[in-house]
């Protein structure tokens, strides 16, 4: 048991890596010995990100990527593959929210904005960690999605950024069916309320948390850290049969 979740030469991918959960995931990930790459569109943030990692002793990759961008993530995986020489699990995980002021009033360009980057870069993304795993069968690989409540609940004046992450659910059971022959499993990450800058202007009103906090059974915003092991488990061989799963970790948000 004492080398279960050991990643020593494991190669992980996060999108949306420089902040936030992603960045949680990425640096418990470097600490456990594997090797990460991190995409962001914020080359600022990036560096920062990378510095962080690499004091963990681990080879780091960071790279500026715009996932709604197909040829861009094309290239991108191109890219880590040549740095890094494989890519063992690919946290999908990249993603922006929605800022309509109604469902009755959300403009076209407001629609695309949050599909572009939360489902299509997302496909981009999985299907490019896909074809690299395939590539590399039977090892194969894990790849991981990050999803959200409003999959399953909705969101008002968020119908674009709940339908993106339903839509992810549904992509990775497909991959987890599909491609379990190459020795791929999918997952999805649903997170609960945690502090992040996508967040944090909810978090800064005091109506909101009055409202939500008490709903929340461990009184407390989640954290980036608090991701770290659940991103362990699933690139190690811990999670070696587990696939077509949605794993929810919120303080029991969503059980409340």
């Amino acid at each position: 048991m004492s080398g279960l979740f050991d990643l020593t030469g494991h190669v992980a991918l996060v999108t949306g890596g420089n902040s936030g959960i992603g960045l949680g995931m990425a640096d418990a990930l470097a600490a456990q010995g594997a090797d990460v790459a991190i995409w962001g569109t914020n080359p600022t943030k990036n560096e920062a990100a990378a510095a962080q990692l690499q004091a963990h002793g681990r080879r780091v990759f960071h790279l500026v990527c715009d996932v709604g961008d197909h040829q861009a993530v094309i290239d991108g995986m191109a890219a880590t593959v040549h740095e890094l020489g494989r890519v063992d699990s690919c946290f999908v995980n990249a993603g922006v929210g929605g800022h309509a002021e109604s469902f009755a009033t959300m403009s076209d360009e407001e629609w695309h904005r949050v599909l572009r980057v939360n489902l299509d870069g997302a496909f981009y993304t999985a299907q490019e960690a896909v074809k690299q795993m395939v590539a590399q069968s039977p090892q194969g690989g894990s790849i991981v999605f990050t999803t959200s409540g409003s999959a399953f609940f909705g969101q008002q004046r968020g119908q674009h950024y709940g339908g993106s992450k339903a839509a992810l659910n549904a992509m990775m059971k497909g991959i987890a069916v599909e491609h379990a022959r190459h020795g791929i499993r999918a997952n999805s990450v649903l997170p609960g309320w945690v502090e992040s800058d996508m967040t944090a202007p909810a978090f800064g009103w005091d109506k909101f948390v009055s409202n939500v906090m008490p709903r929340i059974p461990m009184r407390r915003w989640g954290t980036p850290a608090d991701f770290g092991g659940l991103a362990v488990y699933l690139a190690s061989n811990a999670s070696s049969w587990h696939t077509g799963d949605v794993i929810t970790i919120d303080g029991g948000y969503h059980s409340f």
